[in-house]
């Protein structure tokens, strides 16, 4: 399958008036199970300031599996992962981290644990909130950690923030519903790039999502296929998921 090449999104910058311009990647990367080495060229070729990551390692040496992909992907490491139950966040050397928390959702007894990981970071004089989740696969658990998210995502207690991850649900599914309904979602406001976020051959699902609080500006956001660098043999090899690209204008606090 040959893919047209995708023009990119605006570069990472800030702005006369102090607002800065943030490339967010959230990515489910199936705990690094695949092709680490594929899945690092990704990366790198969205150029993200931050990723929002689901089913990091969580188990054995899960730092070290970490650090691995921050040296494979050019990033650091901020928060979550084995701490979050799978969500991470991870940035560029662009960011400085204000604070971050991890936060432990209520666990329905057989079903995984959940979480969300959290920080607020400062890109100049932009600051924003950022959490990355993984939604349950069951419904009724999904819509009560929906509004958990919109409740952690108030407690950060900052201006603008953004929310990414894998959210097991589609556009027309009553969790993602209530999240667009409260949020920004990047994919229908300004669409850029694939919209479909399930493997490739997969049916077609967008189950994966960034989202916005008001006053932060999508500038694109969708699946990076046909962006130079990214190649499809490596998004086939990285993960079972595909990623998600947004660039966002957040404007200075």
């Amino acid at each position: 399958m040959t893919t047209a090449p995708l023009p990119d999104l605006p570069a990472s910058r800030t702005e006369p008036d102090g607002s800065a311009v943030v490339r967010v990647l959230s990515y489910n990367i199936r705990s690094m199970r695949d092709d680490v080495d594929a899945l690092g060229r990704v990366i790198r070729a969205c150029a993200p300031d931050v990723v929002c990551v689901q089913e990091a390692p969580r188990f054995f040496r899960w730092r070290k599996a970490a650090a691995r992909l921050g040296r494979a992907s050019g990033l650091v490491y901020v928060t979550g992962g084995a701490t979050a139950s799978g969500p991470m966040i991870m940035s560029s050397l662009r960011a400085h981290v204000e604070r971050a928390e991890d936060v432990l959702l209520p666990r329905t007894p057989g079903l995984h644990q959940r979480g969300f990981a959290t920080a607020v970071l400062r890109f100049g004089r932009a600051r924003l909130g950022v959490l990355s989740c993984h939604l349950s696969i069951k419904d009724r658990e999904r819509y009560e950690q929906g509004g958990l998210l919109l409740e952690r995502l108030a407690a950060l207690d900052v201006p603008y923030a953004v929310a990414a991850g894998d959210l097991n649900d589609r556009p027309d599914g009553r969790t993602f519903g209530l999240l667009a309904d409260a949020l920004q979602d990047g994919w229908a406001t300004r669409p850029w790039g694939r919209e479909h976020t399930t493997r490739l051959g997969d049916p077609l699902q967008r189950i994966d999502a960034v989202f916005a609080t008001g006053g932060v500006e999508f500038l694109g956001c969708g699946v990076p296929m046909g962006l130079p660098g990214v190649e499809e043999r490596d998004l086939r090899a990285a993960t079972d998921h595909l990623p998600v690209l947004a660039a966002v204008r957040v404007p200075a606090s």
